[in-house]
């Protein structure tokens, strides 16, 4: 729920702002006097303030500026019975949003009240798609059982607020399909707020997920607003939250339960309405019996419950995740796009274990891209690139020889097919096989045609 901090001296103007904001779905904090709209502002994570210029005490125009110093995201609309167009551009330099003059037209309050807010969405929406993009979070799309499995799921628990637990090893992509969620979610116009728990020291991990006041502890110079309410109306992702501290596990369970919480140093609950995705690479029930993780808290994260295969369980996808990654760098880098040999094909797809998982594999192809001076990736450069290689080589002992080789070839032609675009002729032609040979493959190996 948005928050709108109206101050004004005026009661009847205060009541009526109240009232009519409410109405739309608001909640609404009341200040008759600067220094108490200053107060408010610093215990409460406001969203839009409604800000009388002829105030007791501290005037509007001080207050604006100390808000703005302060809180860079917070959406200051001036009020006053006193407008002139001077004093609307000092405002809106000093960084008003908009200036309204009394008496005040209802209808046009709510407007603007409605737009400051989608502005501070779209702000955030904006960092949010910068970071996106910055960090290639994608889904590839695979042919592999466990793959289409994965989708179907997804399809089908992304429209609801059911919480989702993603389980896998680390480079699986749980990320890309927490993303991949709320984007297909009726959130998703709204911020998607990553948490890594590893990486933050659990001494501060109360003061990100929840945010803190103003002099909570040393250090803190101004109000922070926390992860959950950043990703209020949104979704909340929590990767690696067998990281978290029990303390902190208690206190995101409250969160989970009554949908409110208190920033650090402050004792006004603030009511978010939020979805929780949260995922680890750890087995959570052997952490529940060492006393690691909160079983009341596993639980209520674990309502659809999502595990993402390793790569070298679903090996069909890898000549699909080798091509968009060859394709992808190529244009990334603006560089000629390279193309892999039989051999060293054969040892991505067939030999190699991948212990990194998807990021290890996008890593080498972008590794490969720069580094490969000539137009072909050799076995060699694939060797040179990957150390240790021979502490992850795969032998499936669970089929023959002539399943291995067919699945082999099967996933070849695949690769082919796709590079041209399912088209027979040219695939015959860079198989180096007659059109007609390519079709009873195609037919005998089960592959299907896209179009």
């Amino acid at each position: 729920m948005k928050t709108v901090l109206v101050v004004d001296d005026e009661k009847h103007i205060r009541e009526t702002l109240k009232d009519v904001l409410e109405d739309e779905g608001y909640e609404v904090l009341l200040a008759d006097n600067g220094k108490r709209g200053l107060e408010i502002l610093e215990g409460n994570m406001i969203d839009v303030v409604l800000l009388d210029l002829w105030l007791p005490e501290i005037g509007g125009m001080e207050v604006l500026n100390r808000a703005r110093e302060q809180y860079s995201d917070l959406q200051v609309i001036i009020i006053s019975g006193h407008g002139t167009i001077e004093t609307a551009v000092r405002a809106t330099k000093m960084g008003a949003f908009d200036f309204i003059e009394k008496p005040l037209s209802l209808e046009r309050v709510i407007n603007l009240v409605d737009h400051a807010v989608k502005i501070n969405s779209l702000q955030k929406e904006n960092i949010e798609l910068r970071e996106k993009s910055q960090k290639n979070y994608f889904m590839v799309k695979g042919v592999s059982k466990a793959f289409k499995e994965t989708e179907s799921i997804i399809d089908r628990c992304a429209e609801s607020n059911s919480r989702v637990f993603l389980t896998g090893e680390n480079g699986t992509g749980k990320e890309v399909i927490a993303r991949k969620i709320h984007e297909k979610s009726s959130r998703k116009n709204a911020p998607f707020i990553p948490v890594n728990c590893a990486a933050i020291p659990q001494t501060l991990i109360e003061a990100e997920l929840f945010g803190y006041e103003k002099g909570a502890f040393t250090g803190a110079v101004k109000n922070k607003r926390g992860k959950f309410k950043l990703a209020d109306t949104g979704t909340i992702f929590l990767d690696e939250i067998a990281d978290m501290s029990l303390e902190a596990q208690s206190k995101v369970l409250r969160v989970l339960e009554e949908m409110q919480f208190e920033q650090v140093g402050g004792v006004t609950p603030i009511k978010i309405d939020v979805r929780v995705i949260a995922a680890t690479n750890k087995d959570l029930v052997a952490e529940i019996k060492k006393g690691g993780f909160r079983e009341d808290l596993y639980y209520r994260l674990n309502v659809v419950p999502i595990h993402i295969q390793p790569l070298r369980e679903r090996r069909e996808d890898i000549p699909q995740l080798i091509e968009y990654y060859l394709d992808y760098f190529a244009k990334e880098y603006n560089k000629k796009r390279k193309s892999i040999s039989d051999e060293a094909f054969r040892f991505l797809h067939s030999v190699y274990g991948w212990p990194g998982n998807i990021r290890e594999l996008k890593n080498l192809m972008e590794r490969l891209s720069i580094l490969t001076r000539g137009e072909i990736i050799s076995f060699q450069d694939v060797r040179n690139n990957i150390p240790h290689h021979g502490d992850h080589l795969i032998i499936d002992r669970s089929i023959s020889l002539k399943e291995a080789k067919e699945n082999f070839e099967k996933n070849f032609i695949i690769s082919a097919l796709r590079r041209n675009a399912f088209n027979i002729t040219k695939s015959a032609g860079e198989l180096k096989i007659e059109r007609s040979n390519l079709y009873k493959l195609v037919k005998r190996l089960g592959i299907e045609i896209e179009k």
